[in-house]
C-alpha cells in the first residue's frame, strides 16, 4: 500500500469513528470502495462492528426467524451507535410488535429493556432536537436511573425550557432520588436563569450535607456561577475564595459575574491576580475581561487586553471578542475607533456589531457615522424594518426630511411593513 492509500486509509477510520448517521455511514462506505480499499482488515472490521446487527436484524426478518428476549437490546444500541432514531423507531415498532411491550414499558421477556438502552434513545432524539419526543420516551420509562433524570434535565435546558426542566427537578426530589454532581451542575443554570434563588439555595444547602461541595470543581464553579447571576457577589466571592482548587472555568465565571453586576475594575483585577498565579485565559477568559473594561470604561486595558489575547495567548477573537471591543470603544464615546475597528476585521462583521456601533453614535452625537451604521444594518438585514425605523429617526432628529422621505420611498419599494411598536417620523 502506497503512502497516498495509508492517508486515505487512516481518513477513512476517522470519519468511521466519528460518523453520527447511517447515511454518512453509506457514503463512507462508497469512498473506500472508490479507492480501492474493500481488502482492508482495518477498515471491514470497524465497518461491520457499526452496522452488521441491523443487517443481521434484516435477513433474521427475512428468514422468518422470530426474535426473542435477547434480540433487542443490542439492535437498540446499535441504531444509538449510529445515532440513527429512525432505525431506533422502527426497532421499537418491532418491540410493540413481537409483544415484548407491556403497559408503556418495553419489556424483553419478563426483562426489563436495559435502562441505558433508553436513556441512550432518549439522547438520539434530543440531540437531534426533537426533545418533545425524547420526553415522552422518558415518560414511558418504568423505572428511572438518576442519569435518566440528569440527562432529560439537561435536553430541556439547552432547549431552553427551563421552566420544564425545574419541574422535573422538583419531580426527581420528589421520587426520591439523590441529587449527584451532574444534577447539580445541570439545574443551577436553570435556576440563575429563572431567578429561582430558594431553590438554588437549597441546592447549595444540600450540597454541603451531602459532601457535594468541598473538592469538587465543577459544584465550586456553578454555585459561583449561579450566585453571580443572581447578583449576590458576596457569596459568590466567598464560594470563590474558599475554594481548594480552583480552574479557569472557576476564575470565568468569578470575572464575568463581576462583569454582569457591573463590577468591572474588580473584574479586571481577578484577570490579573489569575495571570499571576500562572493560570492560562481561554476565549471566555477574555470575553469576560473585555466586558469588564466596558463597563468600568478602561478604554486604553482594553486595546492592552486585545492584544495580549493574539500576541501572547495566540487566541485569535472572534464576532463576540470584536463586539466586547466595540462596546469598549462606544460607551467611552471612541466611536471613530470602533467604526476602524470594524473595518479592519479580518472576518466580515455582523448586525450585533453594526448595531452596536449604532448604539454608540447615537449616544455621542455622531450622525454621519450613525448614517453609515444603519445602511450596512440594512444591508445585512433587508427584511428588519426596525433598521428603516433607525435611519428615518437619525435623518428627523436632523431635520433631514427629504432623508426621512427617501427611507419611507425605499420601504414601500421593497415591501417593508413597520412592526407594530416601532416609533417612525411620518
Amino acid at each position: 500500500m502506497n503512502r497516498s492509500s495509508i492517508e486515505i486509509e487512516r481518513k477513512i477510520l476517522r470519519l468511521l469513528h466519528g460518523h453520527k448517521t447511517r447515511t454518512q455511514l453509506t457514503q463512507i462506505h462508497a469512498h473506500f470502495l472508490r479507492h480501492g480499499l474493500h481488502h482492508s482488515n482495518q477498515i471491514l472490521s470497524h465497518f461491520v462492528s457499526v452496522c452488521e446487527s441491523l443487517n443481521l436484524f434484516s435477513a433474521m426478518k427475512s428468514r422468518g426467524i422470530w426474535p426473542d428476549e435477547y434480540t433487542f437490546s443490542p439492535l437498540l444500541k446499535a441504531c444509538v451507535s449510529v445515532s440513527d432514531v429512525r432505525d431506533g423507531q422502527c426497532v421499537h415498532g418491532e418491540v410493540i410488535r413481537s409483544g415484548f411491550e407491556c403497559f408503556g414499558s418495553v419489556r424483553i421477556g419478563v426483562v426489563e429493556l436495559d435502562v441505558i438502552v433508553w436513556n441512550l434513545m432518549i439522547r438520539g432524539f434530543c440531540k437531534r432536537g426533537d426533545v418533545e419526543k425524547g420526553l415522552h420516551l422518558f415518560r414511558e420509562m418504568s423505572e428511572r436511573s438518576v442519569v435518566s433524570w440528569n440527562s432529560m434535565i439537561s435536553y430541556l435546558s439547552q432547549s431552553g425550557m427551563d421552566s420544564e426542566a425545574l419541574k422535573l427537578f422538583h419531580e426527581m426530589r420528589d421520587q426520591g432520588f439523590e441529587l449527584d454532581e451532574a444534577t447539580i451542575v445541570s439545574v443551577l443554570p436553570v435556576c440563575a436563569r429563572l431567578g429561582a434563588v430558594d431553590v438554588g439555595e437549597w441546592i447549595h444547602s444540600y450540597a454541603k450535607s451531602s459532601g457535594l461541595y468541598q473538592n469538587i470543581v465543577s459544584v465550586e464553579n456553578a454555585l459561583v456561577d449561579f450566585y453571580c447571576k443572581c447578583g449576590i457577589l458576596e457569596t459568590a466571592r466567598k464560594i470563590f475564595s474558599e475554594m481548594p482548587k480552583k480552574n479557569v472555568i472557576s476564575w470565568n465565571a468569578m470575572i464575568s459575574g463581576l462583569a454582569f453586576n457591573g463590577r468591572g475594575e474588580l473584574g479586571v483585577e481577578f484577570f490579573e491576580q489569575m495571570m499571576t498565579e500562572g493560570l492560562t485565559p481561554n476565549p471566555t477568559t477574555f470575553l469576560g475581561v473585555l466586558t469588564c473594561c466596558a463597563h468600568a470604561g478602561m478604554v486604553e486595558k482594553g486595546w492592552e487586553l486585545f492584544a495580549l489575547m493574539t500576541e501572547r495567548h495566540h487566541v485569535e477573537p472572534n464576532l463576540e471578542h470584536y463586539g466586547c471591543m466595540v462596546d469598549v470603544l462606544g460607551r467611552s464615546g471612541c466611536v471613530r475607533e470602533a467604526y476602524e475597528l470594524i473595518t479592519s476585521m479580518s472576518i466580515r462583521p455582523n448586525a450585533t456589531l453594526w448595531g452596536a456601533l449604532l448604539s454608540a453614535c447615537r449616544t455621542h452625537g455622531d450622525v454621519e457615522l450613525a448614517e453609515h451604521a444603519v445602511k450596512e444594518l440594512i444591508n445585512l438585514e433587508p427584511w428588519n424594518s426596525g433598521n428603516y425605523v433607525l435611519l428615518s429617526n437619525i435623518y428627523a432628529e436632523e431635520g433631514k426630511w427629504d432623508g426621512v422621505e427617501k427611507v419611507r420611498v425605499l420601504m414601500r419599494e421593497k415591501s417593508i411593513k413597520k412592526s407594530p411598536g416601532e416609533s417612525a417620523i411620518r
